[in-house]
C-alpha cells in the first residue's frame, strides 16, 4: 500500500466527496419519490456511482420500462466512462495487478477521471482509491439521506430540494456551452428534438428510454460530423484519412 498516494487521493477526494453528498441528496429524495425503498436506492448508487445514469435508469424504472431499454439507455449514457477507464488504465503504474485496475474502473467518474489524469506522470492506484474513499461514502450517504428525509419532509419541501439534481446537469452544461459553439449547438438541438417527442402524436408514442438513446446518438453523431474535433496536429480524422 503507498500510503503518500493514498492520502494525497484522500486530500484530492474531499471537495468530491462533498459535491456528491450534495448532489446525491436529491436522488435519493426523487428515488423515495418514485416508490423505491432506502435500501434500494442506497444500493442503487453504491453500485452505480452515475448521477446522469442514475436519473435516467430511475425514470426508466419507474415508468415500467423493459430490460432492454434500460441496458440500451445505460450503455449510451454511460459509454464515456468506458473511454475514461482506458484511459485511466494507460495512465497507472505498468506491474500493478489487473485486479487493480478493476477495482480503479468502477470508481471512475467525471470528476474521479480528472483528478487522476491530471496528476503528473505515473500514477498509483492508490491515489484514486483515496479519492473513491471519499466519492463513493459521499454518494451513497447523501442519496440514503436523502431517501429518509423523502419519506418524512412534507410535499413541498422535497418538491423545492428535488430540482437540486437538475440543477447540477444545468451547471455542467452551461460553462462548456458559453466557450464552445459546438457545444451549444448540441445542447439546443438535443432540448428541440426532445420536446418534438413531447408534442408531436406519433413520436409521443416512443418510450422514454429509447427517446433518450434516439436524442443522444443522433445529436452526438450530427455534432461529430458537423463539428469534428482535431486531433493534436491541429486536423481531424477526415483530413488524416484523406492525406
Amino acid at each position: 500500500m503507498n500510503r503518500e498516494s493514498f492520502r494525497r487521493g484522500i486530500h484530492d477526494g474531499i471537495p468530491i466527496g462533498l459535491g456528491y453528498l450534495a448532489v446525491a441528496f436529491s436522488f435519493g429524495m426523487l428515488a423515495a419519490a418514485g416508490g423505491l425503498s432506502v435500501g434500494q436506492a442506497t444500493l442503487l448508487s453504491l453500485l452505480n456511482l452515475t448521477s446522469a445514469g442514475q436519473a435516467a435508469g430511475l425514470n426508466l424504472i419507474i415508468a415500467g420500462s423493459s430490460y432492454l431499454e434500460m441496458a440500451l439507455t445505460q450503455l449510451t449514457i454511460n459509454l464515456r466512462y468506458c473511454l475514461m477507464s482506458f484511459s485511466v488504465s494507460q495512465k497507472l503504474e505498468r506491474d500493478i495487478a489487473p485486479w487493480h485496475r478493476y477495482l480503479v474502473a468502477y470508481g471512475i467518474t467525471d470528476e474521479i477521471f480528472g483528478v487522476t489524469a491530471s496528476q503528473k506522470g505515473k500514477v498509483s492506484p492508490w491515489y484514486t482509491y483515496g479519492v473513491m474513499a471519499m466519492a463513493v461514502p459521499g454518494w451513497t450517504l447523501g442519496t440514503a439521506l436523502g431517501a429518509v428525509s423523502g419519506s418524512l419532509l412534507p410535499s413541498f419541501m422535497t418538491s423545492a430540494l428535488g430540482i437540486a439534481l437538475y440543477g447540477m446537469f444545468v451547471a455542467v452544461i452551461i460553462p462548456p456551452a458559453r466557450e464552445n459553439r459546438a457545444v451549444l449547438a448540441v445542447v439546443l438541438g438535443a432540448m428541440a428534438m426532445s420536446t418534438l417527442f413531447r408534442v408531436i402524436p406519433p413520436l409521443k408514442q416512443v418510450s422514454a428510454g429509447f427517446v433518450i438513446i434516439i436524442v443522444t446518438v443522433a445529436t452526438a453523431g450530427i455534432a461529430a460530423a458537423v463539428c469534428p474535433v482535431a486531433g493534436e496536429n491541429g486536423k481531424t480524422a477526415g483530413e488524416e484519412e484523406q492525406e
